[in-house]
């Protein structure tokens, strides 16, 4: 196989344009002794769901803040529709804020609730209802007008609290990791409706989540932070596909990382590769190895079985372990789990083995 380079990407390549929703250039906020975000370039489309992923203290909140307002950069710009507002306040910035708290007024009724922004806008009693009866179609809340937030289920208040920062039309909605509160099955019910929502109004959508899962599902494309800077940004399918380093591959995603001596042993050179584990096929020992394939062999350590698919932990003579996943297409828990200690040979396309960069 001939050697390839191996580049440090950071960001997707994109043609710069004359009116992004937002811009970002050079974007720098510092706490005391802390550099909470070092001068990041970010540039995020007119109607485009786009997704800030990353672990806590990433930056990505952060960045969030400030291009609501709440807080100012220390350094660098940050443009809404080509207008610098970098030194202004929220209340002159055309974003509204979801938050996970939902941020709901407990004495006022659903129907008020949504209203609020009107009312301070002063927008006549005729047009408010008008406005509100479609903004709670819009998320699925007909003829809870008259209910207090107490008297709704979590996904509704979040419903709500989505209604009211829409019902203004902003060019910009930013959702602070609005669904973190909801449990497990209702959260992926949301995520459908938010990405329903985003389609039908148009727009942009702007969303911090730690949850890659959330990020992959909703996405037109995705941020990610790692220590107050960006690592990669592109479509789902790409982060997914085509880690840029050794963070993104492990982060968004399980992955498997071959370097140093393994690397050179199993792959045939030096340098750092990643191989996800559901592109890795399980063998026996004796498996023959194609041309365009790589094959690893080893033993299998340890066997967790999650339902629909079952991760094997293999133990590789190389010296390494590698993660694999299998569907559980025909195959039980206790056939699976009596696996545990078998000699297999891996195999997997080269193509899906991808140098990496190494940033830590």
């Amino acid at each position: 196989m001939p050697a390839q380079s191996v580049d440090t990407p950071t960001t997707t390549s994109r043609p710069r344009t004359e009116r992004a929703a937002v811009r970002l250039e050079g974007v720098r906020k510092v706490f005391g002794d802390v550099e909470a975000v070092a001068g990041i370039d970010l540039e995020i489309d007119e109607g485009e769901f786009f997704s800030m992923l990353g672990p806590s203290g990433s930056g990505k909140t952060t960045t969030l803040r400030m291009i609501a307002g709440f807080e100012l950069p220390t350094a660098g710009r940050i443009l809404l529709d080509g207008e610098d507002v970098s030194q202004r306040p929220p209340f002159e910035r055309d974003v509204n804020t979801v938050f996970q708290d939902y941020a709901l007024f407990p004495h006022m009724d659903v129907g008020d609730n949504v209203a609020y922004g009107l009312m301070v806008r002063k927008v006549p009693r005729e047009a408010r209802a008008l406005r509100v009866e479609d903004a709670l179609r819009m998320v699925r809340l007909q003829g809870l007008d008259r209910r207090k937030p107490s008297q709704l289920s979590g996904g509704q208040r979040q419903r709500v609290a989505l209604a009211r920062a829409l019902i203004n039309r902003p060019r910009v909605l930013l959702l602070d990791e609005p669904l973190g509160a909801l449990d497990l099955k209702l959260r992926e019910e949301m995520q459908i409706e938010l990405k329903r929502i985003q389609q039908e109004v148009g727009i942009t959508f702007i969303y911090v989540t730690h949850d890659q899962e959330e990020a992959l599902t909703m996405s037109d494309r995705l941020a990610v932070f790692n220590r107050g800077r960006i690592e990669q940004v592109g479509a789902p399918a790409d982060v997914y596909e085509r880690p840029a380093t050794a963070f993104v591959a492990g982060f968004v995603g399980t992955s498997n990382l071959l370097r140093g001596a393994v690397a050179e042993a199993v792959v045939g050179r030096t340098g750092m590769f990643t191989v996800r584990p559901e592109k890795i096929h399980l063998g026996e020992p004796g498996a023959s190895v194609g041309a365009d394939e790589i094959g690893a062999l080893g033993q299998i350590r340890d066997v967790v079985y999650v339902g629909p698919d079952t991760r094997y932990i293999v133990a590789l003579d190389a010296g390494a372990d590698l993660v694999v996943t299998q569907q559980n297409l025909a195959t039980s828990s206790t056939e699976a789990l009596v696996a545990r200690g078998r000699a297999v040979r891996l195999v997997w396309k080269r193509e899906h083995c991808l140098p990496i960069a190494d940033l830590a």
